[in-house]
């Protein structure tokens, strides 16, 4: 599961007016945030609204293509882009798994964050009104080749993106709620680069 989540990739932060709807404050943050981080929780609910799954972290990315999550709790898991390859280290199981980073990515939340401004080509963006204070946003994948059906992500009134919604095919809900986020720090490079750990079981290459 976690594999499928790992990017909402490249998420975070303000953007600029706050009077402008969830999906200008969308494009906004993605033409004025080149990194950031912040600390994260996910929660995934199965079709009947029950709590299946849940974890915490942080991440860090710099667009377009290189990010860190570094999943704590209850499992040790860090998930690295590159800017080339997408690795995944299970600690427990001293295992790596490695793709390709565009065939990692795909349709996906991190996609359609990653920064060249041409969000409405992979996904169609529809403004879904305010809720307890927070502007919402339904992005749809124009193609089929995505396990999810649907991404809501909210926005403050700071225009800060602080949650995200992932909807599969199964019903299945995965929320991402973020805090402590920071906008454009300068992130160290070695952050982005992952070797996998002597003895580790590669799988992938």
């Amino acid at each position: 599961m976690y594999r499928t989540l790992f990017i909402t990739l490249s998420i975070l932060l303000c953007a600029t007016s706050a009077y402008a709807g969830a999906s200008d404050k969308l494009k906004t943050f993605i033409a004025a945030t080149r990194s950031g981080q912040a600390d994260f929780t996910q929660a995934v609910l199965d079709k009947n609204g029950k709590k299946i799954q849940s974890a915490s972290g942080t991440m860090q990315f710099v667009r377009p293509g290189k990010f860190r999550w570094s999943y704590q709790k209850p499992y040790a898991q860090l998930i690295v882009g590159d800017g080339e390859k997408f690795w995944l280290y299970d600690m427990d199981l001293n295992q790596v798994t490695t793709r390709k980073l565009d065939a990692a990515l795909g349709s996906s939340p991190a996609a359609l964050l990653s920064g060249n401004n041409e969000i409405e080509r992979g996904f169609a963006l529809k403004d879904n009104g305010e809720k307890e204070g927070l502007d919402w946003l339904e992005a749809t994948p124009r193609t089929q080749d995505t396990s999810f059906e649907k991404i809501r992500m909210a926005f403050n009134s700071k225009s800060e993106l602080v949650v995200m919604e992932l909807h599969d095919s199964f019903g299945h809900i995965t929320m991402l709620r973020f805090s402590s986020m920071q906008r454009n720090p300068q992130l160290a490079p070695s952050l982005f680069k992952f070797v996998p750990p002597q003895g580790a079981d590669v799988l992938g290459e």
